[in-house]
């Protein structure tokens, strides 16, 4: 017969709860490189953005100042 103490009794509770299983760490696993993998496609549509905005802000503004003039002026339709 086998005599365990009340302190063994303790320790071996006090393990039981530290033990994790196998679940878990798969859980928690997948978890990290889905938010991971998340992070990475958004900041790479943020970049993307980023680049085509600053493409618009390098772009010459064109401004015409002038007299106005009709759409219809050069038409190839129309006699002068």
């Amino acid at each position: 017969m086998e005599t365990v103490t009340l302190k063994e009794k303790k320790m071996k509770k006090k393990q039981r709860h530290q033990v994790k299983s196998r679940w878990y760490y798969i859980f928690w696993g997948t978890a990290t490189v889905t938010v991971f993998a998340g992070q990475m496609y958004v900041g790479g549509g943020f970049r993307r953005m980023a680049e085509s905005f600053d493409k618009v802000l390098d772009a010459p503004i064109r401004m015409h100042i002038g007299i106005p003039h009709s759409p219809w002026d050069d038409h190839p339709m129309l006699i002068k």
